[in-house]
């Protein structure tokens, strides 16, 4: 029985269709419109017979039994950013949708093999990504960070996983679910634009980059825009700028495909009027190579203080996520 590219692709756009506006997918996990996205998917595997099960990390498993041989995990995640793109993440989930129907149709296949969805990879409402993963391979360590995290409504992150029946306290207990698995096979776009660059329409992954993220939190002084000369404004702004522009440099002293990345930056008080106070940046960075990886920290750390001395700033730096 041949896997029909041209149904995935249709399911695609369906699901485009159902969780997405003109701006793009809406998908943001722990929100409606993801556990629709959830319950859709529920439908399309619902033929397979493959038996469904939600993890305390939120995680949704599709189980097919098969030999006595270690488990076969195809995976992904359907959450995105807001306005994400159509196939970013779903991409694997859908594509993995085909292959357990292919299987199922075969009859019982010789190891047993499961699709899973993952909770919240893309951390879009409360700054932490890699949710229901990190909780499955046991790299979720600080719980007390994450009691903190809070969405921009001050809902806390332990009340909107409780509304769809996740424990954060429980939440590392998924990691029952990776015992014994033999092999774990992702399709992904993400890495559409670095094979295009090699003239290869597909590619195997060999490693994964490790990542650190930080938030710097950048404080000057309020003053009218007006009445301040521009050599005595003391504007957070100015140091989240100039550090913004120096992760280009830094990337490319280090090297090596290193990733350096300015997420957002949010100023107070945020009025046409007031030179900004408080600047809050988020940095992301990563590399294969787990010394590079800390000397990009390094030297946007280097950078951020040397910036904030310059523009007569204090600087505070938070580290949000390592792995």
């Amino acid at each position: 029985m041949p896997l029909e590219p041209a149904r995935t692709v249709a399911e695609l756009e369906e699901l485009r269709e159902l969780t997405g506006d003109a701006e793009g997918a809406q998908r943001v996990a722990w929100t409606a419109t993801w556990e629709g996205a959830r319950e859709w998917l529920r439908d399309k595997l619902a033929p397979t017979g493959a038996r469904e099960e939600i993890d305390e990390a939120g995680n949704q498993w599709f189980s097919l039994a098969g030999g006595e041989g270690d488990p076969l995990l195809i995976g992904g995640h359907l959450d995105s950013v807001p306005n994400g793109g159509w196939l970013d993440g779903c991409l694997n989930v859908l594509a993995g949708v085909e292959v357990v129907r292919r299987i199922a149709l075969e009859g019982t296949p010789a190891v047993p093999v499961r699709l899973v969805n993952w909770a919240d990879e893309e951390g879009a409402r409360f700054g932490r990504s890699l949710f229901g993963s990190s909780a499955a391979a046991g790299s979720m360590r600080d719980q007390e960070e994450l009691r903190r995290l809070s969405d921009r409504d001050g809902i806390a992150l332990p009340d909107a996983l409780a509304v769809y029946g996740v424990d954060l306290d429980h939440a590392r207990e998924a990691r029952s679910q990776l015992d014994g698995a033999g092999a774990y096979l992702e399709l992904h776009i993400e890495q559409g634009p670095v094979l295009e660059s090699l003239g290869l329409p597909l590619g195997v992954v060999l490693g994964t980059f490790g990542v650190e993220r930080s938030r710097l939190t950048w404080r000057g002084q309020a003053a009218h825009a007006g009445s301040t000369p521009m050599d005595q404004r003391r504007d957070a702004l100015a140091g989240a700028a100039k550090l913004a522009l120096a992760l280009r440099e830094i990337a490319a002293e280090v090297g090596g495909g290193a990733v350096c990345t300015s997420g957002g930056v949010v100023c107070r008080p945020g009025i046409v009027t007031s030179v900004v106070e408080t600047a809050e940046q988020l940095l992301d960075q990563r590399h294969l190579d787990a010394a590079a990886l800390a000397r990009l920290a390094a030297l946007a750390r280097e950078a951020a203080e040397r910036f904030a001395a310059e523009e007569k700033l204090e600087l505070g730096w938070e580290r949000i996520w390592s792995i």
